[in-house]
């Protein structure tokens, strides 16, 4: 099951671990349970410090096992093969449940161990989800660390049963007590925001007490590393405040692109960025969004949902984009239940299901061909009279015999139960006729929209929403750059957003060595 290059990576983690590991095996005699019994034979074969022991089935899901160390009171278990994305989740919790320190903020550490109560969570994953292991190792760092924290990582695509009886559409799921908790990713520090009463707050009251920035760069992916790296190099005081770090490449399941790196993936690229954003004296604010941007007498004052501010002399914004909704009757009511934008993530909890893919670009028509191999049918519909996609797609779309394409077709409304998708309407753009089509499952793949809403009014932004930009990245407002997706810059790609977020932090810098002394601290 392991390569041997596996084996021997896996090896040279295990041997940090301080204390024994003791995994507990709840298989039976199905072929998924022999394969978990060999993964984990594998593993104890890496380190005298592992045992593996047999545990009883009754009440248990098969197969599943739990990690704990003899004398700790640690409650986490893996329903099914963490293998795929989620490979990095299991050694983490080998490690961790080990012994080895994890590596976040001392202050995380201490919240989670502060946190009273009994609090017992099941994540519902897919292995190809990209999404999915940042839930997951979160809430298995929290059960090693507190004792009144339980959790469960389940395989929706083994668990099917459950996941049709909970009415489980989209991964990462999350369930609290039994209840619907979250979904999509999360990390510690938004589930503890909603978990450990005050934690919001003093989450915003530190924010509030950072000193005014020389550079604020407002957007946490490849535009805003990049701008947040070349002003902390040019030794000026940086901040970088964002919802999440990395943006949409947490979404990318395979970038190919990227010049010098063949093939990563995006939550591996995020993961670098903040890595190398940290190698300098930049402070990061995550888990925080902007929602309106005022000049003040020294600069900018940038307020955020949380209630906190943050000033800045200069500022930075590279809020990028999020994938454009169809904006039809049904599509909000069923988000999550059926109406789906991530088909690498959510795709395996439709299999063998009738399902329709809107958009008929890149996006769209990939979209398209990955999900064919899972479901039983597929319907593309594109709103135009032709496919925009490359051609070498389109030939590999109309090879596959489960696929239906549709051009010249509005959708016009998805239609449901009450609480899943069984359907959606669309017209015939030609003869203005409506026609039902009968399905489980829909992927709206029709682009991309700016995260500029916040900015009306304060600044240009063009009739798409995006901010107007010159060759310097400068925005209408003295003082104020902006780089990325959600900006008027051509071809959103990672590594013109890089290279623009770059030159709006060299352009700022620029800015501010050119104001008058009296006005070079906010």
């Amino acid at each position: 099951m392991l390569d041997t290059n596996l084996k021997t990576q896996l090896k040279g983690y295990l041997e940090r671990l301080v204390r024994p590991v003791e995994i507990i095996a709840y298989a039976g005699d199905d072929a998924k349970s022999l394969e978990l019994l060999q993964l984990l034979e594998q593993i104890c074969e890496q380190s005298d410090k592992i045992t593996v022991k047999r545990g009883d089935v009754e009440g248990a899901r098969i197969p599943s096992f739990a990690l704990t160390s003899p004398g700790e009171n640690i409650h986490l278990t893996f329903a099914g093969l963490p293998l795929g994305h989620e490979f990095t989740s299991l050694v983490l919790a080998l490690l961790q449940v080990g012994g080895y320190p994890p590596k976040v903020e001392q202050a995380l550490i201490d919240q989670i161990r502060g946190v009273k109560g009994t609090f017992r969570f099941e994540t519902y994953y897919s292995l190809s989800c990209q999404n999915c292991p940042d839930v997951v190792q979160a809430l298995n760092l929290m059960a090693v660390l507190n004792p009144g924290i339980e959790h469960v990582a389940i395989d929706g695509a083994l668990f099917q049963d459950e996941v049709a009886d909970r009415q489980v559409m989209s991964v990462p799921s999350i369930f609290l007590n039994g209840e619907v908790f979250g979904s999509g990713r999360m990390g510690a520090e938004e589930i503890l925001a909603k978990i450990d009463t005050g934690a919001a707050a003093r989450a915003a009251d530190a924010v509030s007490a950072q000193a005014p920035f020389d550079v604020l760069v407002v957007g946490g992916g490849p535009a805003g590393a990049a701008a947040a790296i070349y002003a902390a190099r040019k030794g000026i005081r940086t901040g970088i405040v964002a919802d999440r770090f990395g943006g949409q490449v947490l979404d990318t399941m395979s970038i190919e692109n990227f010049i010098s790196v063949s093939h990563t993936e995006g939550p591996k690229l995020a993961r670098a960025m903040e890595t190398h954003v940290r190698d300098y004296d930049a402070e990061i604010m995550s888990g925080q969004q902007a929602v309106k941007l005022e000049r003040t007498s020294k600069g900018f004052k940038v307020e955020l949902a949380s209630g906190a501010t943050l000033t800045s002399t200069s500022v930075i914004l590279s809020t990028g984009a999020r994938w454009r909704k169809m904006g039809v009757p049904g599509e909000e009511q069923y988000i999550n239940k059926g109406v789906a934008f991530c088909p690498h993530c959510d795709g395996p909890l439709f299999k063998g299901k009738r399902i329709a893919v809107i958009g008929g670009g890149n996006s769209g028509v990939e979209a398209a061909i990955d999900l064919a191999g899972l479901v039983s049918h597929v319907t593309l519909i594109e709103y135009d009279k032709v496919l925009r996609a490359d051609e070498v797609l389109q030939r590999k779309l109309k090879s596959l015999p489960n696929v239906t394409i549709l051009t010249s077709a509005k959708t016009t409304e998805v239609t449901g139960d009450g609480k899943r998708v069984n359907g959606l309407v669309y017209e015939d753009r030609v003869s203005g006729e409506k026609h039902n089509v009968a399905l489980e499952g829909v992927f709206v793949q029709i682009g991309l929209v700016p995260n500029t809403e916040w900015l009306k009014g304060t600044l240009s932004l063009n009739d798409r929403g995006e901010i107007i930009t010159d060759n310097h990245g400068a925005t209408s407002v003295p003082g104020v750059f902006a780089a990325g997706d959600c900006t008027t810059a051509p071809y959103k790609q990672i590594v013109i957003a890089m290279g623009e977020g770059a030159r709006s932090s060299l352009a700022a810098f620029d800015y501010l060595i050119r104001l008058p002394a009296e006005e070079q601290a906010a």
